[in-house]
């Protein structure tokens, strides 16, 4: 089962404080979760004042630029998208509309290596950013069969372009978690739950035999990253 561990943001992380100490545990941890064959991906995202909100109601778009200090987020899926400027991520973003119909995301740039001082910036860097898409209606509703072509033969076409480093979809939050650290201490809420005020600030992807599993990488990632919240969710 995999399933998608997400922490929200916090002020340090809205201003960009970068604590060596977090850095050298998620490190660790990370590393931990490689050496159990564990970890499949994974990436932190940029503050809110670099995201942009897009929504898509009747073929239109309108978007509206961070920071976002109260937003409404469920996860419903993502797409990691390396594309030339935001431009670019757009064009795309509204060839998966054109799919999808009705969305609503958030789009941000990841956080580099270079971004941290751990690897020198390339003259040219790529520009690499998250799609996370609200979660709409029953998570669990089967998908209909002719918009799942089509989302298939963009998803490859995507791919092929060098565009799409990953994406996937999430069930549905009942068969979810949220942990909320209360003075430090983890208090685990099952699902379903509602959407949250705070973006996501970052996510691991994992190989786990159960959500009890689940919860507990996601109470250790919490706890190091010095965040208030924690989504554990299962993928589709």
């Amino acid at each position: 089962m995999r399933f998608m561990v997400m922490h929200k943001m916090t002020e340090a992380l809205e201003n960009q404080v970068v604590d060596p100490e977090v850095l050298a545990g998620v490190d660790k941890l990370i590393g931990e979760a490689a050496g159990q064959n564990v970890f499949i991906a994974g990436e932190g995202l940029k503050p809110t004042a670099q995201r942009t909100h897009v929504v898509y109601r009747q073929g239109r778009r309108s978007t509206s630029r961070g920071p976002f200090a109260d937003a409404k987020e469920l996860v419903g899926g993502f797409a990691l998208l390396r594309v030339r400027d935001e431009a670019e991520a757009l064009h795309w973003c509204d060839r998966l509309a054109a799919v999808a119909g009705d969305v609503e995301l958030f789009l941000g740039p990841v956080v580099e290596l270079w971004d941290l001082g751990m690897a020198p910036r390339p003259e040219h860097p790529p520009l690499r950013v998250l799609s996370l898409m609200r979660a709409t209606g029953d998570d669990d509703a089967p998908p209909d069969a002719a918009q799942a072509q089509k989302m298939g033969a963009l998803i490859a076409e995507m791919t092929a372009a060098g565009v799409l480093e990953a994406t996937g979809g999430l069930a549905s939050t009942k068969r979810g978690a949220r942990i909320r650290f209360d003075g430090g201490k983890p208090r685990v809420i099952d699902g379903p739950f509602a959407e949250s005020k705070e973006l996501v600030a970052g996510y691991a992807i994992l190989e786990l035999p159960s959500k009890a599993a689940a919860i507990e990488w996601g109470v250790r990632f919490g706890a190091i990253v010095k965040v208030n919240e924690v989504d554990v969710r299962e993928m589709a």
